[in-house]
């Protein structure tokens, strides 16, 4: 069965945007070799495919930022 996903506009600029923040963080944490960046970046990457929701993806993005910072505050 062929299930055909339509992207919008919003959905493509918001998955390009969010895309950039997680792959920052995971070279950042590549260079700095903190697995908590990394970490991050990837699950912010991986995001961006699995929604086509820019609302729902903003949303999680934002949450696992949130969590990145957390933890690395608790690491110090």
């Amino acid at each position: 069965m062929f299930v055909a996903i339509i992207f919008t506009v919003g959905s493509l600029v918001a998955a390009l945007i969010w895309g950039s923040v997680g792959t920052g963080y995971f070279v950042y944490g590549r260079r700095q070799r903190s697995w908590i960046c990394m970490l991050g970046g990837a699950l912010i990457m991986a995001i961006t495919y699995f929604s086509t929701s820019v609302f729902l993806m903003s949303v999680v993005s934002i949450a696992l930022l949130a969590g990145i910072h957390w933890a690395l505050r608790r690491e110090d």
